[in-house]
């Protein structure tokens, strides 16, 4: 038997599982699915033209040639109508960026899958790679699951593990992820429709929350330690960035690095003081120096520390001193 399957999702995340779905699906090596349907995002304003930019997955499912649909809302009539038409066996949900509704989760006679970014229970939630890299956890992973009603709350199919490496960003842990999650998902499907996987229930011990992350979460707080800084810098990098005010307008932070004082010695660096280590730009913080590898003022294109210190103003120079200190 071919199983239906219609895919929803949305970002670049989605499209690793998407083209595993369709590249296996009906084939008559494994012909126990076939991809009817794809469910994503309407196309939104991007850029500072503010001219329509289309979802990742569009993109990719217009380039397999999949039926598509971009409703603004599931619960549209027009959308709920073709989700019917479909007749989907199973629905595999991947970033999709709409929470589903009940009417959308028993639809299919096997329910909605979802392969979510995070070890489950922790980092339920919209942004759960950013929260790991954030809170400094030593791995991550991917976990399939069915959904249910909650927020990631759904039963677990399988998961798999991937350690964070320290010089991940959230941009380079979600690349990996997303390769990890088409794997799995074409492991776990197969093995789920044949009633060879029964979901377990999540533990409710170990439960933590990612949520959704808005442009001001990227503002630094110099009162900080320097090494939370960087774990920031690297959480909030594509998006939505760290900066901090610098003349007047938001300076962003690509890449840094902690300077932090020898062991049994505090900081003698003021938070938000400005200075210059190992010819870059550097700010003092409540524990270390922030050093800035990578920035990108204001209108400018992305440009090392050291050649944004060749042009910055009121920048101090060099401390002959700094070395010692730190």
């Amino acid at each position: 038997m071919i199983h239906r399957v219609v895919f929803m999702g949305s970002p670049d995340f989605s499209v690793p599982s998407l083209r595993a779905l369709a590249a296996r699906g009906g084939s008559q090596t494994h012909p126990y699915h076939e991809v009817v349907g794809v469910v994503t995002q309407p196309d939104r304003p991007a850029g500072r033209g503010g001219k329509l930019a289309s979802p990742a997955v569009k993109r990719a499912a217009l380039d397999l040639g999949l039926a598509l649909i971009q409703p603004e809302k599931l619960r549209q009539h027009e959308a709920m109508d073709q989700l019917r038409a479909w007749t989907p066996d199973v629905i595999v949900v991947v970033a999709f960026g709409q929470i589903l509704r009940p009417d959308v989760l028993s639809l299919p006679p096997f329910g909605c899958i979802n392969v979510h970014g995070s070890l489950l229970p922790r980092w339920r939630g919209a942004a759960p790679v950013q929260a790991a890299i954030l809170a400094g956890d030593k791995e991550t992973g991917v976990t399939i699951m069915k959904m249910d009603p909650g927020i990631d709350t759904g039963p677990v199919l399988t998961r798999r593990a991937l350690p964070i490496q320290p010089e991940d960003t959230a941009g380079t842990l979600l690349e990996r992820l997303s390769t990890l999650g088409a794997d799995l998902l074409l492991e776990t499907l197969p093995s789920y429709l044949a009633g060879e996987i029964q979901p377990q229930p999540q533990p409710d011990e170990g439960a933590t929350y990612a949520p959704l992350l808005k442009k001001a979460d990227g503002l630094l707080d110099f009162t900080r330690p320097a090494r939370e800084l960087v774990r920031r810098v690297h959480a909030f990098n594509p998006w939505p960035g760290t900066f901090f005010e610098w003349q007047g307008s938001p300076l962003k932070v690509l890449a840094a690095h902690a300077v932090e004082p020898p062991p049994g010695h505090s900081s003698k660096r003021e938070p938000g003081q400005r200075l210059v280590y190992e010819k870059l730009p550097a700010i003092g913080t409540t524990d270390g120096l922030l050093v800035l590898d990578e920035v990108q003022p204001p209108g400018k294109k992305p440009m090392s520390g050291r050649d944004f210190l060749a042009g910055a103003r009121n920048w101090p120079a060099p401390s002959r001193r700094l070395n010692e200190d730190y």
